[in-house]
């Protein structure tokens, strides 16, 4: 199969093996920086505490990502975490894209499931994000949602808008990853939208006034 496929590339002109890269070309390109993890016995670059505390002014939206239960008999329920780290990407072809870290336990199970629902949270509703937030528990209890239409990830109810998406591609960022999703579909609650959205800055949850 291999020779046929190289005999027909060479019948039709193509390039059956990459040539060899021009010396003028790699000179143009700059030489890569140096990395290297830093030892124990080197001070970091940064204080974790005051890379958070500065950080923290940079106010945001909140989301709950979420994902269906698998379809295996016994399986658990639906996943979800919230997150602070989401934004919209690009428009042509539609994407969004949310940080989740590598110690999550909750991302495995969305992985797995290939598709995300990302809910956009209103103001008051706090406790529900902190609901999401806990690990170990049982975060979908007494909460009403429905399917998304294309994936099924579950669209939490009360929530002014939800984007429902598969995942495009995951990037590495240090202790995070970058998951990229294609969007399939997504919509806004006009009465829900009214309250305005819920905010997080400086470690505390507000909302928006004009």
């Amino acid at each position: 199969m291999a020779a046929t496929a190289v005999r027909y590339l060479r019948s039709v002109g193509a390039p059956t093996s990459a040539a060899a890269p021009d010396p003028a070309d790699r000179a143009a390109v700059p030489p890569r920086p140096a990395l290297r993890a830093v030892r124990e016995d080197e001070r970091a670059p940064l204080d974790p505490a005051d890379f958070r505390a500065v950080l923290g002014h940079f106010a945001s939206g909140v989301t709950i990502i979420t994902a269906p239960a698998p379809e295996t008999a016994g399986a658990d329920g639906p996943a979800g975490f919230a997150c602070q780290s989401f934004a919209s990407l690009s428009l042509d072809p539609p994407l969004v894209t949310f940080m989740v870290a590598r110690t999550s336990t909750t991302w495995p199970r969305i992985a797995r499931a290939g598709v995300f629902c990302v809910n956009i949270l209103g103001a008051g509703q706090g406790a529900l994000c902190r609901a999401f937030a806990v690990s170990g528990a049982d975060k979908f209890a007494g909460v009403t949602h429905t399917p998304a239409p294309v994936t099924g990830s579950p669209r939490l109810a009360g929530v002014p808008a939800w984007i429902d998406c598969a995942i495009q591609a995951v990037h590495t960022g240090g202790d995070h990853l970058i998951v990229v999703g294609r969007v399939a579909a997504l919509g806004t609650d006009t009465e829900a939208a009214q309250a305005g959205p819920l905010l997080f800055h400086r470690g505390t949850f507000g909302r928006f006034s004009t």
